[in-house]
């Protein structure tokens, strides 16, 4: 078996999380979602309805405002959450993998084949920006989740608010320095408390219910209806709030490789869905008596020192939150990486069952600085609620429109039902968006521009690296002249077995030029090496390797990884061995291309995006580390290109 990566216990991993796993497996991976996948909207009751209620709305708690609110939450969660990603969405697996990412590449399949270079342009636009939008939304959430139980301390005593930001703080390093246990471990943890607190909260809420059970009322979507008519254009704006209750759902469908569909879902049917119903019709019970209780609604269900215990078990839940954005955010990187739109990182995986389980350093480093940031510079969850929302709903929209394209052209789907679909579900996350926009200056800014520089990062690395790799091509020469030359200067064949690394699999590369002009000699075997990543997910055994001899002791090899899987070149060779092809690993050298890139070229790329480029190729992983390369018996020849 060749091993697409190197995990942390030396095992192969090779296999997408069972599409349909039953008894003991499933019940195992049901916990570890609800530990990883759902511990955004987990936590969301603990600000949610708070928010709808501060003094800046201009909203008191009376009955028709408390039945309002609540029922646009209450379809705010069964619209988003249970029909269109629980649904819907969820049915849009790459071979078992989920995100914008895997969304995008099931899209380009079929694009490539149709040949549509226009509305394959702008559908990779379109789900880079929504990639690109879940990291300014992963910088938010930790920090939204985590202060917002904190702040829980103040309901004990309004003092005790200058521990607040150092609480989070403390409590959000250890969280980044946790992730490398891997998500498996952090599942294990996180996932029996995860499930406790939802079973918490919803007794919670019950006890609440049974004292004004007419909150009840407020599934009605009518009340949602006359909110709207009675206020306007301030309904509108109160949904920037109530977007509050849904956040986490892009989340959701980016970590379905980690566990997979079915657990997702019986999760979120079995436990999640009724403990936040009970939880926020309980709070509006409370409302509905005392609506004092508007400043700390989820607190003041707790009765006299339960608050203790409560503000306790909710820190942690709060922990749990931050979960789901960091192993989307590791999956996410992994696809960028292999689809070419990002350098190569160290990526290590974290667990020999599940492929999907990923820890990457130099992400979490970036997330970890990043909410460390935030909470230092907004302090508190009201003003972090300007800037929370904005990149979500955004990339919830972009989500509708990747999902219905693929509904269309490849699922063929009817018109009027992808239009009907489109309509309802962009009417729900473009009011979203609509109302978070709003609050663009106040905030909002924060994630757009985290949002803009990961974009401006994934195309320029993409577009220098078509331009480098055009300029190899260029250089390289046809392999039959090759040979033919070969056969006439007959150069000296040294024992053992060269490989070269080539991206371009035709032609002899420029490295292997370089090589004979300047040596003067060849190996008696020669590896012309080429790994190629394809828009799927995983690609077999079977399927992954295609080996050409080309006659003098020449043989080319490429190897097709999909962007789920990270290749590993020894495995590779061993692999070829098997059909005939020469390579013993104690006397083979491997040959590697080092280019000197300058920003000097003619390529129709802005020159501080050239620069940009260059920086980024200077500061990415090597090869040698990548692809798992024995390091001493590498052998690295340099070329210089202008872009």
């Amino acid at each position: 078996m060749i091993s697409p990566a190197r995990c942390q216990e030396d095992t192969e991993i090779d296999s997408p999380p069972e599409a349909d796993p039953g008894g003991r497996r499933l019940a195992k991976l049901t916990v570890l979602a609800v530990g990883v996948v759902y511990g955004d909207i987990g936590t969301s009751p603990l600000y949610a309805l708070r928010e709808c209620f501060k003094l800046e709305h201009g909203l008191i708690a009376d009955p028709l405002n408390v039945y309002g609110i609540l029922s646009l939450i209450v379809w705010s969660l069964i619209i988003v959450v249970s029909i269109k990603y629980i649904v819907f969405i969820l049915r849009a697996d790459n071979r078992g993998e989920g995100g914008e990412l895997a969304l995008l590449a099931l899209i380009l399949q079929k694009q490539r084949r149709d040949g549509d270079e226009r509305p394959r342009m702008i559908i990779t636009a379109m789900g880079l920006i929504g990639a690109a939008l879940l990291y300014g939304d992963g910088v938010i959430t930790p920090a939204m989740s985590v202060l917002g139980a904190t702040e829980g301390l103040q309901v004990i005593t309004p003092a005790f608010h200058i521990f607040v930001v150092p609480a989070t703080v403390g409590i959000l390093l250890a969280l980044f320095l946790f992730q490398k246990k891997g998500t498996a471990k952090v599942g294990r943890v996180f996932g029996p408390l995860m499930a406790f607190w939802f079973v918490a909260i919803g007794v919670l809420g019950a006890i609440e219910i049974a004292r004004e059970p007419e909150i009840l009322l407020a599934m009605s979507p009518l009340h949602a209806f006359h909110f709207f008519t009675r206020h306007g254009l301030g309904g509108f704006v109160i949904l920037g709030a109530v977007v509050l209750a849904v956040t986490g759902t892009e989340a959701l469908y980016a970590d379905m490789g980690h566990f997979g569909r079915r657990p997702i879902r019986l999760a979120w049917f079995s436990l999640v869905l009724p403990a936040l119903l009970l939880n926020y019709f309980g709070q509006g019970a409370l409302l509905l008596r005392s609506p004092d209780a508007a400043e700390s609604p989820f607190f003041l269900l707790a009765p006299g020192l339960m608050v203790y215990p409560l503000i306790a078990l909710a820190t942690a839940a709060a922990v749990i939150a931050s979960q789901a954005l960091i192993s989307g955010a590791f999956s996410i990187t992994q696809q960028c990486i292999q689809l070419g739109y990002c350098p190569r990182m160290s990526i290590i995986h974290t667990s020999h069952t599940e492929h999907g389980q990923i820890y990457i350093p130099v992400v979490n480093r970036a997330l970890m600085v990043g909410c460390l940031l935030i909470v230092v510079g907004f302090r508190s969850t009201t003003r972090l609620g300007a800037a929370y929302g904005i990149a979500v709903t955004g990339s919830m929209a972009i989500t509708t429109i990747l999902f219905t394209t693929l509904a269309r052209t490849r699922w063929d789907w009817s018109w009027p039902r992808v239009i009907s679909l489109a309509t309802l579900f962009l009417i729900v996350d473009l009011s979203f968006f609509g109302s978070n926009a709003i609050k663009i200056k106040a905030g909002g800014w924060v994630p757009l521009a985290i949002g803009l520089g990961v974009f401006t990062l994934m195309t320029t690395w993409n577009r220098g690296r078509k331009i480098v790799q055009g300029a190899l091509a260029r250089g390289s020469l046809p392999m039959d002249l090759f040979l033919a030359d070969v056969v006439k200067r007959k150069p000296y064949r040294a024992p053992g077995t060269a490989v070269f690394m080539t991206s371009n699999p035709e032609g002899a590369p420029l490295v292997l030029l370089h090589h004979l002009r300047h040596n003067k000699v060849l190996h008696e075997h020669v590896i012309l090496l080429s790994i190629l990543s394809a828009n799927v997910p995983e690609i077999s055994e079977a399927e992954r390797i295609t080996i050409t001899q080309l006659g003098e002791g020449f043989w080319r090899v490429i190897a097709r990884y999909g962007f789920m899987q990270k290749a590993n070149v020894p495995a590779i060779l061993a692999s070829a061995r098997k059909s005939g092809v020469f390579s013993d690993p104690r006397d083979t050298t491997f040959y590697l291309g080092r280019e000197r890139l300058l920003a000097s070229g003619t390529s129709r790329l802005a020159r501080w995006r050239k620069k940009l480029y260059i920086f980024l190729s200077q500061n990415s992983g090597t090869a040698t580390e990548y692809f798992a390369i024995p390091p001493n018996r590498v052998v690295e020849l340099g070329a210089q290109i202008e872009i």
